[in-house]
């Protein structure tokens, strides 16, 4: 098979020749149609992440080898079946659920997959979508797309059920509490598709780029409030009347974690999404005198994924501004991304799709 795939941290993708994989026991194998650039294979690309003080974690150290073919947001056509492969076939246009673990633990077979303590993610640790095809280790990690554009599907298998996790961990509220959602990139439309689609009223968009912040007020946000300078929490608060009750941070930095903590009210929760890095001192006292939480959300499960491809089909999650651009200008696509001009999402196209 034909892959753009990093072969060393930091530089270019090659276009490479790997094995195409054989499908064995319950496995599928994928032609790729379409495959989502996101954010976080940015990182995978750079080989590291950023923990704050000067610290970094190595992808590699986490058991990511190279070369690789990243791209994890994955929809494609079912051309082969393992021996044991039941329930799709040859044919079949499915979304890959990539965030595979080891298939056999208690969190797996609850379908809890993102939870397993050995995860084996596709496009992190085995090859994904920036690749003529792709291996899907179980018929019930491939979702149908049940009629949605298959550009705006691939994207849900990260940018959206990542950020319909978070959404589910500040819910229930009012709908007309202020939500906030930190960041209005790919992750940050996909925020407010779904809030609206849920019936929220209140959804306050922070970012640093005026650009960006138009496009969340086109897409449904009630208010954008600038992430730049000082003052930011203080800000925040004025948009929504006070201090707030529950804020998403997709970015998930010093600075966004900093301000987005400092505008919680009493009982309010910080959940935090992105992967930006850095850290957070937290006033001990306050946590408990002020009852808050602080919560990390990891992408999302399974079942989470067609519950959203559910809505999405109903009409009434609006998609999110995609571009689609051909495979082999993945590199192209993925500096776009490091650059900060991509409004919503850059969804890598095969070529005979």
């Amino acid at each position: 098979m034909r892959a753009w795939a990093v072969v060393e941290n930091g530089a270019p993708l090659q276009e490479i020749e790997l094995p195409t994989p054989e499908p064995k026991g319950a496995e599928v194998l994928l032609a790729v149609t379409h495959c989502g650039v996101c954010h976080s294979d940015l990182h995978i690309w750079e080989g590291w992440y950023d923990i704050g003080g000067g610290r970094k974690i190595s992808l590699k150290d986490r058991g990511v080898t190279l070369p690789l073919a990243m791209g994890h947001e994955i929809v494609g056509r079912v051309v082969k079946l393992g021996p044991e492969a039941a329930g799709v076939k040859e044919g079949d246009l499915r979304i890959v659920y990539p965030w595979v673990g080891c298939g056999a633990c208690a969190k797996c077979l609850a379908e809890e997959d993102n939870m397993c303590l050995t995860p084996k993610s596709i496009g992190v640790f085995q090859n994904g979508g920036y690749a003529t095809h792709v291996l899907a280790p179980h018929p019930r990690h491939l979702i149908d797309l049940k009629g949605v554009d298959p550009a705006i599907a691939a994207t849900y298998a990260c940018s959206g059920i990542t950020v319909h996790s978070a959404i589910r961990k500040v819910m229930p509220l009012p709908p007309d509490e202020p939500v906030v959602v930190v960041g209005a990139g790919g992750l940050g439309l996909n925020a407010i598709a779904i809030l609206t689609a849920m019936g929220h009223e209140n959804i306050v968009v922070v970012d640093v780029s005026a650009e960006k912040r138009q496009a969340a007020l086109a897409e449904g946000a009630t208010k954008a409030v600038d992430g730049n300078g000082e003052g930011v929490a203080r800000a925040i608060m004025e948009a929504c009347g006070g201090p707030v009750e529950a804020i998403i941070d997709l970015v998930n930095g010093t600075a966004s974690a900093r301000f987005s903590f400092d505008a919680l009210r009493k009982g309010g929760k910080l959940v935090q999404v992105g992967l930006f890095g850095g850290e957070l001192m937290l006033p001990l006292p306050l946590m408990a005198i002020r009852a808050l939480t602080v919560q990390g959300s990891y992408v999302g499960n399974p079942a989470e994924l067609r519950e959203l491809v559910t809505l999405a089909a109903a009409g009434k999650l609006k998609p999110l501004p995609v571009t689609t651009v051909p495979q082999k200008e993945a590199n192209a696509a993925l500096m776009r991304l490091r650059d900060g001009k991509v409004t919503g999402r850059i969804v890598l196209r095969a070529e005979a799709a």
